[in-house]
């Protein structure tokens, strides 16, 4: 599908003109700030300036970006955030537009940044009014584009929440031009009710994002406590959430639509931009579909490739450059397996002429099951769970391109149908649906269906991108055939797999019936899986040479590649250090595109069993750093780490013997202390025994806690949960990465004690923290770096007690300028202010000595009151790297 066309000019009611009036009422209620900023060392640099404009309804903060000469005519972008964030989460995106020769408007919606005003959910009198506006006053900026008097030409973009505005704004408003939306949605209603289902964890989000119930509009947050509280939509939600969505005003929508919809995105699947497709399609204009790696799950949301196909589609449509490539009429991105350079996800595109839509290229695939009958348990707990919505999903679906499930449903709560192993391999590109017969105890029954991909023998279950589809099934007493749409995915079903469909009673993110029920399911055909035949996956691209290099270079390069392949493989185990936790030498990494700024530079140190291991150093000294190459994240540019004799590359099998807490965990609120730990060693792929959870669970010392609910854990319980998901199957080398953050002294007293239990048995730890005192404590052993370099590295004993570090009590303070001529004193290595007086660090030569230093003091007039030896390990760490922490 040619997607070039001439810019369509569609008829605009123009009836009496209220544009210019409109305009002249803006007000600007603030005095506005200017910045410019360098886009780049080649791009114009980008003006800014910042205005509150009054739009009748609210005040509206806004940004205001141009770039290059001012009396040059360009068309305009407005730009809007997604839900909860404000316009300076789109400022670099703006400025990107500006310097490609946009004048482009950034807007804090209504409630959000300091923009005033109630949250109405894109309210066609509220948040769309607003937007109208906007485009009023941007037809008053003597550099913007005009059409027509007061007619900018202007495109829309953003995503989730401002996704959905620009659609509404282009239905409402025809002096939109483009449009250029992503993750959005079609109908909040269907997104926030499907099927008539309650998503209770999306819906709870929102709330919470929002900022509380208070700041939505009255009516919107009277409609979510009253369905809340009944567990089930009305009448008056489902319209309450239609008219404030982009299908109130399907018909009107009749510009160039670029969309990005997110895989891995459970609050506004696939199937919302199906319909947006659809429809803009059906109205005769020109739609561009990328089915995107992230969502809002999580996920890779690909931002700089899909800005870059914003820009192509605005300059296609507001510049009407018929040279631009708006790319393919359908792309998805396909992610699986790591890239071995650097343990990422593999991703490649693939695309197609046309848009497949949800159910192309049907393929039947025969499930085998009896009727089967389950339960929905009282107060529909404990609810399945299929993904996290909002706080990992995109992660967990990142386990299932790697072949790792994660997802659990319940025994005697679901029922299941299995195919035979598949003969072939089978892209599955939009919803496999299946014809079923329901019967419950109730009249009124809730379900959710879901097909799983289960590798040979069973071992491995994947759920694709973690998504489930509920169906509420009424009149079900009697008996009624249903038809069950799974979610829309793009996954890989390889041969000798089998694909599993679960129709369970229960799902952690949605509410289900409270009364207890028995369902009865059986399947009335085969499961139609689409495979979308016209899309096909871009190949790999060949190295130029392969095209042009002759017979005897080609030898000449194979015999490169072998001797490459010899250098890159991992290099073999060294039997003599097979049994040294950790052994680094002459560790190295440079920052991002520079040639000789280090980041960690030549840093060499062994870590034995046993020991606690702190690792200290102010902000940018390179521990992090460190932290990462040795966990397998990233590669160092020269050195060796090697762990148990076994060099680290990502994916390195030795891995397996290190835990890590880096970040911190999330845990599923609802769920106890061990169901959460259960859960994330299910993830693993890992037999159930290799977990040693009750030895981890004893280090730790939860005690009772572990069997409530984590909600109501204190910040150190949730640590002391996140250290023992760190323990479990007992690593034998653990990294803990400020373990004591948040916690009080009674907590950071009881994380000490965890580390001490764990080393206790001939494990290691490895500990970066900020506290000195409780690494003094807590610890055996020190590495201190400085500027990427290691500075000293031994007992805690020994460097608290060496270097010859002297406290020297002062009568009086000092200026700066005498401090540094004691730094410079024959014998000193460095001088810096204490608590009391001067830590002054002897250097080890033979001139120094308190003996020859106290009447070089006094020669230099220091009001020296005392002087002896200093061994606290925060005065000791101070000198060591000269007071720059």
């Amino acid at each position: 599908m040619d997607l070039r066309l001439p810019r369509p000019r569609f008829p605009r009611p123009r009836g009496p003109r209220r544009l210019l009036a409109a305009a002249a009422a803006v007000a600007v209620l603030a005095g506005v700030g200017t910045w410019s900023a360098a886009a780049s060392d080649d791009a114009p640099a980008v003006h800014r300036s910042d205005r509150m404009i009054d739009t009748g309804g609210a005040r509206i903060d806004t940004s205001y970006f141009t770039a290059g000469d001012p009396d040059t005519k360009r068309p305009a972008v407005l730009i809007g955030h997604g839900f909860g964030g404000s316009k300076a989460d789109v400022r670099l995106q703006a400025e990107d537009l500006a310097a490609h020769g946009y004048a482009v408007l950034t807007w804090s919606a209504r409630s959000f940044g300091k923009s005033t005003g109630k949250i109405g959910l894109n309210d066609p009198k509220g948040e769309v009014a607003d937007a109208s506006k906007l485009i009023d006053w941007l037809a008053t900026r003597p550099e913007v584009q005009l059409d027509e008097k007061g007619d900018p030409r202007v495109g829309m973009t953003g995503a989730s929440y401002a996704g959905a505005v620009s659609l509404l704004t282009a239905g409402y408003d025809r002096r939109v031009d483009a449009i250029a939306p992503q993750i959005t949605y079609w109908n909040l209603a269907d997104a926030l009710f499907p099927d008539g289902v309650f998503k209770k964890l999306w819906a709870g989000l929102f709330i919470n994002t929002g900022g509380g119930c208070d700041r939505f509009e009255k009516k919107l947050c009277a409609m979510y406590e009253r369905v809340a509280e009944a567990g089930k939509p009305d009448a008056a939600a489902r319209e309450l959430l239609t008219e404030r969505s982009p299908v109130a005003v399907g018909d009107r929508i009749k510009v160039p639509t670029f969309l990005a919809q997110g895989q891995t995105d459970s609050l506004f699947p696939l199937t919302q931009g199906d319909a947006i497709a659809r429809k803009i399609r059906a109205n005769h204009a020109p739609v561009s579909v990328d089915w995107i790696a992230g969502g809002h799950d999580g996920g890779d949301r690909e931002k700089s490739r899909v800005e870059g196909r914003v820009n192509d589609w605005f300059d296609r449509y507001l510049k009407d450059d018929k040279n631009a490539d708006t790319g393919p009429a359908f792309r998805v991105t396909r992610t699986g397996g790591l890239d071995s350079t650097d343990g990422a996800a593999r991703k490649r595109g693939a695309s197609g002429d046309a848009y497949p839509g949800l159910e192309s290229g049907p393929r039947a695939v025969r499930l085998r099951g009896d009727e089967q009958s389950f339960d929905n348990p009282a107060g529909a707990n404990p609810p399945a769970i299929s993904g996290l919505p909002g706080a990992g999903g995109g992660r967990l679906s990142q386990f299932a391109s790697l072949g790792v499930g994660v997802s659990v449903d319940f025994p005697g709560q679901h029922a299941r149908f299995d195919s035979a192993p598949l003969h072939k391999d089978i892209r599955i590109t939009g919803t496999p649906t299946v014809r079923a017969h329901v019967k419950s105890s109730t009249d009124d029954a809730v379900l959710f269906a879901k097909v799983y991909d289960v590798g040979p023998g069973g071992k491995q279950q994947v759920l694709p991108s973690q998504l489930v589809s509920p169906v509420r099934v009424t009149g079900a007493e009697q008996g009624k055939d249903v038809d069950l749409r799974m979610p829309a995915v793009d996954h890989k079903v390889q041969k000798g797999h089998r694909l599993r469909l679960v129709v369970a009673s229960t799902d952690l993110g949605f509410a289900s019936p409270a009364e207890p029920a028995r369902y009865t399911v059986s399947l009335k055909g085969d499961l139609k899986v689409p495979t979308a035949p016209g899309v096909e996956t871009a190949a790999a691209p060949l190295p130029s040479w392969v095209w042009w290099l002759p017979a005897t270079g080609a030898l000449l390069a194979l015999g490169l590649l072998v001797t490459a392949r010899r250098r890159t493989a991992a290099p073999a185990p060294d039997p003599a250090l097979a049994e040294v936790p950790l052994h680094i030498t002459d560790l190295s990494k440079r920052y991002a595109r520079s040639a000789d700024r280090y980041a960690v530079r030549d840093v060499s140190f062994t870590v034995e069993k046993g020991q606690v291991l702190g690792l200290l150093g102010p902000n940018g000294a390179g521990k992090t750093t460190t932290l990462r190459m040795l966990m397998g994240l990233i590669r160092p540019d020269a050195g060796e780490i090697r762990v148990f004799g076994q060099a680290i590359r990502p994916g390195a099998p030795v891995l397996s013997r290190v835990g890590a807490f880096v970040e911190g965990a999330g845990f599923l609120p609802h769920l106890s202390g061990r169901e959460n730990l259960e859960l994330y060693w299910k993830a693993t792929g890992r037999p159930a025994e290799d977990a040693h959870l009750e030895e981890a669970l004893e280090i730790a010392g939860l005690g009772d806690a572990l069997a409530r609910a984590v909600r109501t854990y204190s910040q150190g319980m949730r640590q002391r949960l996140a250290i023992a998901q760190a323990m479990l199957g007992l690593p034998d080398l653990l990294i803990l990465d400020e373990p004591t953050n948040g916690l009080d002294p009674p907590q950071i007293r009881e994380m000490r004690e965890v580390m001490i239990r764990y080393a206790r048995a001939g494990r290691t730890v490895i500990v970066s923290s900020h506290l000195l005192a409780e690494v003094e404590q807590s610890c055996t052993h020190l590495v201190v770096m400085d500027r990427g370099r290691l500075v000293q590295a031994g007992p805690v004993a020994d460097i608290v007690g060496s270097g010859d570090t002297l406290l020297v009590g002062l009568a009086s303070g000092i200026p700066d300028p005498l401090v540094e001529k004691v730094a410079a004193l024959p014998g000193v290595a460095s001088a810096v202010r204490a608590d009391g007086g001067l830590l002054v660090r002897l250097d080890g030569t033979e001139q120094a000595s308190a003996v020859r230093l106290l009447p070089e003091l006094v020669r230099l007039d220091v009001p020296v009151e005392s002087m002896g030896p200093h061994r606290r390990l925060e005065d000791a760490f101070l000198t060591l790297i000269g007071g720059t922490a």
